[in-house]
């Protein structure tokens, strides 16, 4: 088995949204685990990679897109896939450091924390609301409020394979993981903006696969 490290750094505040709310208190919760940790779920974070990598395709000549996206069909899958055409990269939650986890498990164990004191301790609630164009008024109802991830928090998720990658495959890798940046729900609207990268990865190597994406290997 094969493991990289992706680190998603939040350089503005994030919802890792879970799709309802708080009757009461907030239309829009964030996910997080059973000790009030924030995190964000593999399967969201495999496609939010597999759609930049689909946007990177895109720019490529249709002669060698084609070469490039059987590889990403490799490397994320296909729609529809069965197991057997799922992907070779399976991906992990991404979560807040696991040391750190660990302690406030404990605390929290112990009774000294509880989960709401985790949660609120790393997030905030935030409101917002529509403007009318004409009157330059608030909508009457259009306010909602969201619960965000605070800045700088870096999260971890496992990239792991079966099998060592090809180049053409950690190429695809490293460059989707580089053109990551806006992740969560409002990310469009000024949350989610973040910085990604596989952790303990030399400049010098990174290059060297990012200046593989594009090209076609010669046959000999």
């Amino acid at each position: 088995m094969i493991k990289y490290q992706l680190k998603i750094q939040l350089l503005s505040d994030t919802t890792f949204g879970r799709g309802d709310g708080v009757a009461g208190l907030i239309d829009q919760e964030v996910e997080y685990d059973s000790s009030g940790f924030p995190y964000l779920r593999g399967r969201t974070l495999k496609g939010l990679l597999s759609e930049e990598c689909d946007n990177l395709l895109v720019t490529l000549p249709p002669d060698i897109r084609t070469y490039w996206e059987n590889i990403a069909c490799t490397l994320f899958g296909s729609s529809g896939s069965t197991l057997e055409t799922t992907g070779v990269m399976h991906v992990s939650d991404a979560c807040l450091p696991e040391d750190l986890r660990e302690v406030v498990s404990w605390q929290i164990k112990n009774k000294e924390l509880t989960e709401k004191d985790i949660l609120n301790s790393l997030t905030t609630i935030r409101r917002q609301t529509a403007i009318d164009n004409q009157t330059c008024v608030a909508d009457k109802g259009s306010l909602r409020s969201f619960r965000v991830i605070i800045r700088q928090l870096e999260f971890m998720a496992d990239l792991v394979f079966d099998n060592q990658p090809s180049d053409e495959i950690l190429s695809l890798v490293y460059v989707s993981t580089l053109s990551l940046r806006r992740v969560g729900s409002g990310r469009n609207r000024g949350r989610g903006n973040v910085k990604c990268t596989l952790s303990n990865i030399s400049e010098e190597v990174m290059n060297h696969y990012v200046n593989i994406f594009g090209q076609i290997p010669e046959i000999a």
